[in-house]
């Protein structure tokens, strides 16, 4: 029987244990399991995040095994091995592709109707190669898909909204495509207050460059790689990117969120895995909205599914 308020997190490293902190901090959910295969360090965040339980919300956080995700309404995947500075998502393909083929069965053995959301890097392949294996084993359509470029997302309407002077919340801009190098951000689908991004400016006498605009698209696109950089991993970010996911599943809210999920087609390329504006709610996908581009941004598109179908294709999906 499915628990509304019960979430899995399996992965209990930075990224997995600062998304429960997350959650924990946002009210999300009545109860959160870690599993992971360090069974110590599961314990010892379990208990660190219940420490903060009073000056939160209440609810439930403990270390289990793959049994006690049982009633999970979500599981979030963030197992994996991390990612090396200077190393590309791409990259940690082949290294990540032999975990999950052993973690999904195991998962949706004890917990065959929950929502499946993946955070392991390369997210978009990772989340192709879980549905994957999902399918096989009876999961429905739509019940798998991953973070995507909901934080590529965030990380563009902030550094857009500090530019204009506007609340990124009321900033709606879009990155589409792979969660790496060839994402893309969809600078002709900006609005703010109905207005596009160039009626918004010239009413609000600001100039904003050319040059401005590739200095955001580049720190939008090399954020995680200036972080790993500088401090090894990145985790604050996601973490609440995945509470705010896993949120909209467990609340039903219906939210718009760049997260990716299997596609028939897009841009041109066929079965691909990439992220584009999807409905997001308590039965997880429910709708996806492929954006009017402009004839270079989707011809980026194209790029960005392309690079990750042949990913793909390498795992012989």
């Amino acid at each position: 029987m499915l628990l509304r308020g019960k979430i899995g997190i399996v992965g209990s490293g930075f990224v997995g244990a600062t998304a429960a902190y997350a959650m924990v901090m946002r009210g999300v959910g009545r109860e959160i399991v870690l599993v992971d295969l360090n069974v110590q360090r599961a314990e010892a965040e379990a208990n660190d995040i219940r420490h903060a339980i009073p000056f939160a919300h209440p609810m439930t956080i403990r270390a289990g095994d793959y049994a006690d995700l049982s009633g999970s309404l979500v599981v979030v995947i963030t197992a994996g091995v991390n990612q090396k500075p200077g190393e590309t998502r791409l990259q940690l393909l082949e290294r990540n592709a032999a975990v999950f083929r052993q973690i999904v069965p195991a998962i949706l053995e004890h917990a065959p109707q929950a929502k499946l959301v993946v955070a392991t890097n390369p997210v978009d392949i990772t989340t192709h190669l879980t549905a994957h294996l999902a399918r096989a084993l009876g999961a429905s359509p739509g019940s798998v898909f991953g973070s995507g470029t909901t934080l590529d997302t965030a990380r563009f309407r902030t550094l857009l909204g500090q530019k204009i002077g506007v609340d990124p919340q009321h900033v709606h801009a879009y990155v589409l495509g792979e969660h790496g190098d060839s994402e893309v951000l969809a600078w002709s689908q900006v609005t703010i207050g109905g207005a596009t991004l160039d009626e918004f400016c010239h009413h609000q006498q600001i100039q904003l460059t050319d040059k401005e605009r590739v200095t955001i698209d580049q720190s939008v696109r090399r954020a995680a790689y200036s972080i790993i950089e500088g401090k090894g991993a990145t985790y604050y970010g996601i973490g609440s990117a995945l509470a705010r996911i896993v949120e909209s599943v467990i609340e039903d809210q219906r939210s718009i969120l760049t997260v990716c999920a299997p596609a028939a087609e897009v841009a041109g390329v066929k079965d691909v895995t990439v992220a584009l504006p999807r409905l997001v709610g308590g039965d997880g996908i429910l709708a996806t909205f492929p954006q009017p581009l402009s004839a270079g941004e989707e011809a980026a598109l194209h790029r960005s599914a392309s690079i990750v179908r042949e990913a793909i294709s390498s795992l012989g999906l």
